[in-house]
């Protein structure tokens, strides 16, 4: 990211926390001057709209108590969000591109920007895998927690029969590598094949090998770029998702040292299930971390997540 971007995005990070406890300050006196104004003209009909006000305070509130525990190193980062479909076929690839929508969702409700990176259809419908940019203060820092299996069971649209069928698809969250933090890479220990782009982004992605691969020997990370506009462009962010890749695992090798030092199981169970979305023969989200449910299943699958992402940040902080 350029300086002047990550001036600007620090700015605007500033700004909103300012005019978000300056909000929380105004509620909190309108609900006051409410409660004064319906005490002294014994009004009953004040009560819900200070009901109301209550609701609004407390999830801002709770917005901005979140925030300020977002003190890690990199969870001020813009974030890498990959999604793979696991086995399962169709119903796999249709459960990454619900699961697409659904960050997309939250992603623009939250006011960030998304760079589409790599995209791989699947076979017959939906998505094999898909690699996105999530541009933002704290973007990693509220994905981190999403990091892990994702597990969907509902009747498969794409059996005739009108079968259950469970579908697994994994998310992979990285920071994304800015230009004060160094991670350095031998070129002895790295490939670099070109290919033929596919899937989104029209003729041009078809008709040249702009496409980026890059494997990492040492740790068998493997990248690729084919959504920006030319071979060059493409190697760039290869390389810079590569070094997110590194320091993820640098990441994940400090926290894995600390559980070890404090006895306790891993805080964040690395490439294992995390939450479970039931469709049939009942409606729920549950986090198997924290415990966190809703029944409202098609609210989550439009983005509505951040009771998923709070209450992870507040177990790992307790």
């Amino acid at each position: 990211m350029q300086k002047s971007q990550k001036v600007m995005q620090q700015l605007k990070g500033l700004k909103d926390k300012v005019q978000g406890y300056e909000k929380l300050v105004t509620t909190y006196e309108d609900i006051y001057t409410l409660i004064e104004m319906g005490t002294e003209e014994e009004d009953e009909s004040i009560l819900e709209e200070v009901k109301e006000l209550s609701e609004e305070f407390k999830e801002k509130y709770e917005d901005l108590r979140i925030s300020t525990l977002l003190d890690g190193e990199y969870d001020k980062l813009n974030a890498i969000v990959t999604l793979h479909a696991g086995e399962g076929g169709t119903e796999a690839c249709d459960w990454v591109s619900m699961l697409y929508r659904m960050y997309t969702r939250w992603a623009q409700k939250k006011g960030f920007n998304i760079e589409l990176l790599d995209y791989l259809e699947g076979d017959e419908a939906g998505i094999k895998s898909v690699t996105i940019a999530v541009n933002g203060e704290n973007a990693y820092g509220y994905l981190k927690c999403e990091k892990g299996v994702h597990r969907l069971v509902r009747v498969s649209p794409f059996d005739s029969s009108g079968r259950r069928h469970t579908s697994f698809a994994s998310c992979d969250v990285m920071p994304e590598i800015d230009d004060d933090i160094e991670i350095e890479i031998n070129t002895d220990d790295i490939r670099v094949d070109t290919y033929r782009a596919s899937g989104a982004g029209g003729q041009h992605v078809n008709k040249t090998s702009s496409a980026i691969r890059i494997t990492h020997y040492p740790t068998g990370v493997v990248v690729q770029c084919q959504n920006e506009r030319s071979q060059h462009s493409n190697k760039d962010m290869a390389m810079k998702m590569l070094k997110s890749k590194l320091l993820e695992l640098k990441i994940e090798e400090q926290m894995n040292k600390l559980a070890e030092i404090r006895g306790d199981v891993k805080i964040n169970a690395w490439g294992s299930q995390i939450r479970s979305y039931v469709f049939m023969p009942y409606t729920m989200v549950k986090d198997l971390r924290t415990s966190e449910e809703t029944g409202n299943v098609q609210a989550v699958m439009d983005g509505d997540i951040d009771r998923f992402i709070n209450a992870y940040l507040s177990w790992i902080h307790s």
